[in-house]
């Protein structure tokens, strides 16, 4: 009896989880996106987005070319099969690197709540301060927070060290922080993050372009990340996309972008 009770109970128990709506989540760094990207990377990169439910790009150009960019690759997400919709920043307040961020998402998936907007309260300690968005996804809603940090050369761990504040300054939500850190996630700025159970997606990954492929190795350095709060999100999957394969020379690819995108499947609890 007792065998049959626990049967019962694991079988309902995996159908719950199965039941479960999982969401693909893409965070992409590409290099200076604006009117440079010619209509065939345009192409190409709305393919390597496609499968995906939500996407978050940093570096887009802050002047027009920017804002034209994105809204072409939502015009080629749009001819792959699936309606998609856009959410273009405003140019950061940094004085030394404007730029925008931009969020694109299938609304068969994913409808925004509310507006998306930078989140200006560190402006003065933060270069491009962060982009925040807030989706539903059936009865329960999360909140994309889009980064992208100040180089390597300037410190980044300063900006990062702010981000402990923000879980406290947005009560309630379901915070998931990602983008291009400059800084890799075993460093202890995000200690404090990590113990009010916010985990990295990505561990030993690395996510940028070298200059020159390394017996094989083209990836450098391990900045660009996803941070989720493990009592309320179920990781399933999370890794990269390794588009620059599909080039002749790692130099081709850095063309597009010297960082690759980056993901994670998840489950809201």
């Amino acid at each position: 009896m007792i065998r049959f009770l626990f049967t019962i109970l694991l079988f309902f128990t995996l159908h719950s989880l199965s039941a479960q709506q999982q969401i693909s989540f893409c965070s992409w760094n590409i290099a200076n996106f604006g009117k440079s990207k010619h209509d065939t990377t345009i192409a190409y990169i709305a393919e390597v987005l496609r499968n995906f439910d939500v996407v978050a790009i940093q570096e887009v150009v802050a002047g027009p070319g920017g804002a034209q960019a994105v809204a072409r690759l939502h015009d080629a997400l749009n001819r792959k099969g699936a309606k998609w919709d856009y959410v273009i920043s405003d140019p950061t307040t940094g004085s030394n690197g404007q730029e925008r961020y931009a969020f694109l998402w299938k609304t068969s998936v994913l409808k925004r709540t509310g507006s998306a907007f930078l989140e200006k309260y560190y402006k003065n300690e933060i270069e491009r301060e962060p982009y925040f968005i807030t989706f539903s996804a059936g009865n329960k809603q999360f909140t994309l927070v889009s980064f992208h940090a100040v180089p390597k050369s300037k410190q980044p761990e300063r900006e990062i060290s702010y981000f402990k504040c923000l879980p406290d300054m947005y009560p309630g939500h379901t915070l998931i922080f990602a983008g291009d850190f400059n800084c890799p996630q075993w460093h202890n700025v995000f200690n404090p993050l990590k113990s009010m159970g916010y985990l990295p997606a990505l561990k030993g990954q690395k996510t940028t372009l070298r200059q020159q492929c390394l017996h094989g190795d083209c990836l450098a350095s391990e900045f660009d990340n996803i941070f989720y709060p493990v009592e309320k999100i179920i990781p399933h999957r999370s890794g990269i996309v390794p588009f620059y394969q599909r080039y002749a020379t790692v130099q081709d690819a850095r063309r597009l972008s010297d960082h690759v995108p980056i993901y994670l499947q998840f489950s809201i609890k």
